[in-house]
């Protein structure tokens, strides 16, 4: 008997290994540079590419924007080699530039680019709304939500996904899962699809089956929710003063029906919840909203991504030397447009080398990041059964 239970226990530790020594993705993680595993972290602007820009112009919507991969900035990428990039009006031409510029910046490296957009449908939609493109327009997804029309929602997220995919991108900023409690939220409103959190839950699932059924993956936002907020956090300080009961019965809901529909990406609010946290830290730079609640109550495996870091709910108030480390440090695995990326990419390099942080924490983020893109790319190049 103790002969047979060695050999299962040596059986098992056997298995356990090989299999560990048979994660390519883990492998290939080992192999990395730390700056290419810090790259691995950050969604761009391309435009924050061509060093020739402030990061004033870079985050300026007016502006010329990038519209190609020239030599200097495949020059700067070998020194800053950002993973993955948000695509803006500015950096759109039209369709036929949009599909080379796609696969231009797909190819920067061995590790493929995810490419990002938002396309909510509706005002947010930086494709439908361009002058050079004729494609199907929606009013907004209020609209949708009055009618309840769940079929239409599938329908939605198929139309908004067969473009995207055509033109190259990978993962839309999309579901808003957001929902609309209360009317006097500046920026949320009509981007939602109800202030009843159950139908916001069931027709943004819907919209993301439709993404998912053309190859798009869809990203929920803005966790934990946006939707009861007097303020915007694009211009500055924004609070929700509800509680995590409160929350848990309302703005929890879509993203909870996100996690057990295997959402792949969720994107975190800037916002500040003070009676849950008792002080003014936005949920994307707090352990307790990412970490304790996101990643260990909720059970989230995915990606998670923040907002945009030069809004100025961030920007106005965390030095770009600290936010990113902020963020990584509550456990965000994906920085979204950092004010000055030069500088921000910096920083996080400084403090892994410094023990700041653990470089055990960056390959945590790296290892979901590229266990996504071999699932979307296969960039190994392993058969698949």
């Amino acid at each position: 008997m103790r002969k047979f239970s060695f050999l299962l226990l040596l059986s098992a530790y056997i298995c356990l290994s090989f299999s560990a020594v048979k994660d390519p993705v883990s492998l290939y993680i080992s192999k990395m540079s730390l700056r290419e595993k810090v790259g691995q972290l950050y969604v761009i602007r391309p435009d924050a590419l061509n060093k020739k820009l402030t990061p004033e112009e870079v985050n300026n919507h007016t502006n010329n924007g990038v519209t190609e991969i020239t030599s200097d900035i495949k020059k700067f990428y070998e020194k800053y080699p950002a993973g993955n990039f948000v695509l803006f009006g500015k950096n759109i031409t039209d369709p036929n530039q949009l599909q080379i510029f796609s696969d231009e910046l797909h190819n920067l490296s061995q590790i493929p680019s995810l490419l990002f957009i938002d396309e909510e449908g509706g005002s947010v939609s930086r494709l439908a709304n361009h002058e050079a493109f004729v494609l199907p327009r929606f009013r907004n997804m209020k609209e949708l939500g009055d009618r309840g029309d769940e079929l239409q929602a599938l329908r939605v997220g198929q139309t908004i996904g067969s473009y995207l995919n055509f033109y190259g991108l990978d993962v839309d900023f999309a579901p808003v899962c957001d929902v609309n409690s209360n009317p006097e939220n500046p920026i949320i409103g009509s981007r939602a699809f109800s202030s009843n959190p159950s139908h916001a839950a069931f027709l943004s699932m819907k919209v993301l089956q439709g993404l998912r059924d053309e190859n798009i993956e869809g990203c929920l936002k803005h966790f934990p929710g946006h939707g009861d907020t007097r303020t915007d956090s694009h211009k500055g300080y924004t609070e929700c003063l509800k509680t995590l009961e409160e929350l848990r019965n309302c703005e929890l809901v879509p993203f909870i029906a996100g996690i057990e529909n295997d959402a792949q990406f969720i994107m975190t609010a800037h916002v500040a919840y003070p009676n849950v946290t008792k002080d003014n830290t936005p949920a994307t730079l707090s352990t307790y909203f990412i970490t304790d609640l996101l990643r260990n109550e909720m059970g989230y495996k995915g990606i998670i991504i923040t907002d945009a870091m030069n809004m100025d709910a961030i920007a106005k108030y965390y030095s770009e030397d600290t936010a990113a480390i902020l963020a990584i440090q509550a456990g965000v695995d994906m920085i979204l447009m950092p004010n000055d990326f030069q500088k921000s990419f910096d920083s996080v390099v400084k403090a892994v080398k410094s023990k700041k942080i653990k470089e055990k924490r960056i390959d945590e983020s790296v290892y979901r990041i590229l266990q996504y893109k071999q699932k979307h790319f296969n960039f190994l190049n392993l058969n698949r059964e």
